[in-house]
C-alpha cells in the first residue's frame, strides 16, 4: 500500500468515527441559548437535500447502466456534495436546538421508531461505505468500486429516503 492509499484509508477511518461521535455529542450537549427562527427551517432543508440526493442516486445508477460514465461521475459527485451539505446543516441544527420528540402513539410510534432506528444505524454505516466507494472510483479501481457500490447504493438510497420519511413523520411535532 502506498503513502497516498494509507492516507486515504486513515482519513476514511477518522471521518467514519468522528462524524457519528460528533452527532452523538450534539444530542447530549445542553442547549442554553436562543437561536433565530431561520434555524427551524433546517429540518425542511435537510429533507429536501435527502430527497434530492435520492433522486440523484437513482439517476446516477441509470446513467452508469446506460454506459454514461461522465454523467454518472457528475451525478454521483453532486450526490456526495448534497450529502455533505446535509451533514453540515444537520449538525448545525442539532448543535443549536433540542431534539423534537415524536408525538404519535401506538402503532405509528412503533413504525416511526423502527424507521428511525434503522435510519440511524445505516446512516452511521454509510459514511465509510460512501467514502470507500468514492475513493475507489477516484483512484480508477473500478472493479473494486463496482463491487462495493452494489452495497453502498441501496443502503445510501435507504438512508436518504428514510431521512425524508422521518422528517415527514416528525414535522407535525416541531
Amino acid at each position: 500500500m502506498n503513502v497516498n492509499a494509507t492516507s486515504t484509508k486513515r482519513l476514511i477511518i477518522v471521518l467514519s468515527i468522528v462524524v457519528p461521535v460528533l452527532v452523538a455529542i450534539l444530542y447530549l450537549l445542553p442547549k442554553n441559548f436562543s437561536v433565530g427562527e431561520e434555524v427551524y427551517y433546517l429540518p425542511m432543508l435537510n429533507a429536501f437535500l435527502n430527497g434530492t440526493t435520492s433522486i440523484l442516486l437513482v439517476a446516477g445508477f441509470i446513467a452508469i447502466k446506460n454506459g454514461n460514465k461522465q454523467i454518472h461521475k457528475r451525478i454521483m459527485l453532486s450526490a456526495l456534495v448534497l450529502s455533505v451539505l446535509f451533514l453540515l446543516s444537520y449538525v448545525t441544527y442539532h448543535a443549536l436546538t433540542e431534539s423534537t420528540p415524536f408525538g404519535g402513539e401506538g402503532t405509528i410510534k412503533v413504525i416511526y421508531l423502527v424507521i428511525l432506528s434503522t435510519h440511524i444505524v445505516l446512516a452511521i454505516a454509510i459514511v465509510p461505505l460512501v467514502l470507500i466507494t468514492f475513493s475507489r472510483a477516484l483512484t480508477a479501481k473500478f472493479d473494486k468500486h463496482r463491487k462495493i457500490a452494489r452495497i453502498t447504493l441501496p443502503l445510501w438510497l435507504y438512508v436518504t429516503v428514510t431521512g425524508v420519511v422521518v422528517y415527514l413523520m416528525i414535522s407535525p411535532y416541531y
